[in-house]
């Protein structure tokens, strides 16, 4: 015989394995039908039935308090990993100076630039200066991933030629929010919503057997505080290629104890009361204990392992809250902002943070979609503006729709000039968690910079899988059988035939 204990976890992992099940599941007994019949005795519930009904509240609190907290979550596990390695402070900038490869944990990181990452608590340190040299491309987000304004209105979180600089580099000034001090002359001024500052960085190099110059020019980066600058602690630059760090959102429990910290952190500047209410439901209050106890931790893990799985179940989909992301109408690949335009480059959306313009609500599952496999976003990464910025398309599935299989062989068939003013390139991806493909290769990705074979006609085939087709081995990107995988392909400058889409690329076919 079951204790009552035993019955409520029970209980919640069915809800685990329900949520997971085919849909013919439903036309048998459920988890739901046990909670709508719960026994009530004299019109009221059993001490039995509310224990029950109070853990099955806070499981489906912590759920979706997980999932309206993705963004910050997936920051916080960048953070998190990285921090745990490399170390912690303004002065630290991790670069991955040999590239990104799959030892790093992250979401869809870029194998063919330099990656710099950096996270930075503007209540901890103050105004901070983030010094950048000309030439440089990153941006300056929240730990919402929301691009932080710059006075003026002109220009949002971009750094380099799509920010205020124009790509000349200079000095580029950090505030907390609220900040009621003086501004300095001689500065680009960023007002962050809140404390907490996610800095991304991305180093771009002409010869992939050379990458010290685009190292060297990320290390001229300085940020150090603005009231302190003699005492500043030196930059270090740890090299974070080849280092085992996980850099994934947090998929477990732990996640609730780092949304602690930040509410303790940012207090009202996180959120609006709604939904720190959510939050202060399962526990978590500003300046208040959180020290669940064993039987609660329990719940909450279950409830954000639940909530990450479903994260990627509404990752995975090609039609979010009624939007298409298909970015032809007879392919495959998928964009969110596949309705964008050079006037409105945001598409269905009115601001960064994925607010709809028609209804002005915020659309938590395009925002769970896009933050399930991918991190940031900007004016600039957004851009339509032909030879800017970047257009990014993904594939989770071949020519029929089937997704894509580790065991099976592929051809991708990219026709002739490809519109890239800058790069191009085709990298792979775990349907698992959505870092780099461990296939056994350097890295995960083929490009321009790889300079692969071209066909007769000017277009060049790609070949996916696990083993290379005779002669195509400069053309072939590995796959591991029994891991299932997505693509995403990048033009970095996108011309005006990628804006406008009169170059389409061609679909993964299957090769029989």
């Amino acid at each position: 015989m079951k204790t009552k204990y035993q019955f409520t976890l029970t209980v919640l992992f069915a809800a685990s394995v329900v949520l997971c099940a085919a849909p013919n599941a439903f036309a048998q007994a459920t988890r739901f039908d046990e909670l709508a019949n719960i026994p009530f005795v004299e019109n009221r519930p059993t001490k039995e039935t509310a224990e029950t009904l109070h853990d099955e509240l806070l499981f489906q609190r912590a759920t979706q308090a997980y999932l309206w907290a993705l963004p910050l979550i997936n920051t916080l596990g960048m953070k998190t990993g990285s921090e745990k390695v490399f170390g912690a402070g303004y002065n630290v900038l991790p670069i991955w100076k040999k590239r990104l490869d799959a030892k790093t944990l992250i979401t869809t990181p870029n194998s063919d630039v330099i990656y710099a990452m950096s996270y930075v608590d503007l209540g901890k340190d103050g105004p901070l200066v983030f010094e950048a040299p000309p030439h440089l491309q990153g941006i300056l987000l929240d730990f919402w991933q929301r691009p932080i304004p710059v006075d003026g209105g002109k220009f949002f979180g971009d750094v380099g030629l799509p920010g205020p600089d124009g790509g000349k580099g200079g000095k580029f000034l950090l505030l907390p929010p609220s900040y009621k001090g003086e501004v300095p002359e001689g500065y680009f001024v960023y007002r962050s919503a809140i404390n907490n500052v996610f800095i991304f960085l991305r180093g771009f190099y002409e010869d992939p057997k050379n990458l010290t110059p685009a190292v060297a020019h990320l290390e001229q980066t300085k940020i150090y505080p603005l009231n302190s600058t003699a005492g500043a602690k030196p930059m270090t630059f740890p090299d974070a290629s080849g280092v085992p760090a996980n850099m994934l959102p947090i998929s477990d429990g732990s996640a609730f104890d780092h949304l602690k910290n930040l509410v303790d952190s940012e207090g009202s500047n996180l959120a609006d009361s709604d939904s720190l209410g959510l939050l202060a439901a399962i526990g978590i209050i500003k300046g208040q204990p959180f020290n669940p106890d064993a039987r609660t931790r329990a719940i909450l893990d279950r409830a954000a392992r639940t909530a990450y799985k479903i994260s990627r179940v509404i990752g995975f989909q090609e039609t979010v809250s009624g939007r298409s992301f298909r970015v032809y109408p007879n392919r495959r690949w998928l964009n969110p902002m596949a309705d964008a335009t050079p006037d409105n480059p945001m598409g269905s959306f009115d601001d960064y943070g994925f607010k709809r313009t028609a209804g002005g609500y915020l659309d938590l599952d395009m925002r769970t979609w896009f933050f399930t496999n991918y991190y940031s976003i900007s004016p600039g990464m957004a851009s339509q503006t032909s030879g800017k910025g970047a257009k990014y398309m993904i594939a989770f599935a071949d020519s029929e729709g089937t997704p894509l299989s580790g065991g099976s062989n592929y051809r991708l068939n990219l026709p002739a000039d490809i519109p890239a003013a800058n790069l191009w390139s085709v990298t792979l991806y775990e349907a698992e968690n959505a870092s780099g493909l461990a296939n056994g290769q350097p890295f995960p990705s083929k490009g321009s910079r790889d300079k692969p074979l071209q066909n007769a006609d000017g277009s060049t085939d790609l070949y996916l899988g696990p083993k290379a087709p005779p002669g195509k081995e400069a053309n072939w990107l590995a796959t591991v059988p029994g891991r299932g995988y997505f693509a995403v392909f990048r033009l970095y400058g996108p011309t005006e035939a990628a804006i406008d889409k009169s170059w389409k690329p061609g679909d993964i076919e299957m090769v029989k």
